[in-house]
């Protein structure tokens, strides 16, 4: 049974943690793009990391669909420091993702918003791209 994850920040290809090569380094099964999407949703900026907080406003974060095996889900966790039981800056959260396909139906998956009450001073992104705004910042890091 595979589940179906939506990633906005590090986890995109390219980026530090990069779900594809996460996989690998598990020797995990990898990941299936399945395509651009979008969720509800507006980026904050952590410094090395972004953090989505989802609004009803309109808003929307772009990333990337994945379908996973469920074990790269676990790892994923690990990454995102979630723990059900635990609280901590990111939860784990069922969405719908609007694929950009042309008449792709909405898919439920997975994602890894933030907890409002973790976001502190973190800074308001004015785009809907994690990525793009990283690589057009000064001082920016590489992945």
């Amino acid at each position: 049974m595979s589940i179906y994850v939506f990633v906005y920040g590090t986890l995109r290809a390219g980026e530090i943690n990069d779900l594809a090569q996460a996989a690998a380094r598990r020797g995990l099964p990898p990941a299936r793009h399945v395509g651009p999407a979008t969720v509800p949703g507006m980026l904050v900026d952590f410094g090395d990391w972004p953090g989505l907080l989802p609004v009803a406003d309109g808003r929307r974060v772009l990333g990337d669909l994945y379908e996973v095996d469920p074990a790269l889900v676990a790892l994923m966790d690990e990454i995102e420091e979630y723990a059900p039981d635990r609280p901590g800056c990111f939860v784990r959260r069922p969405v719908l993702a609007r694929p950009l396909a042309p008449d792709a139906a909405p898919v439920a998956c997975e994602y890894y918003p933030i907890d409002p009450a973790w976001r502190g001073t973190a800074t308001d992104i004015d785009g809907d791209d994690w990525v793009t705004y990283r690589q057009a910042r000064p001082g920016r890091m590489p992945p």
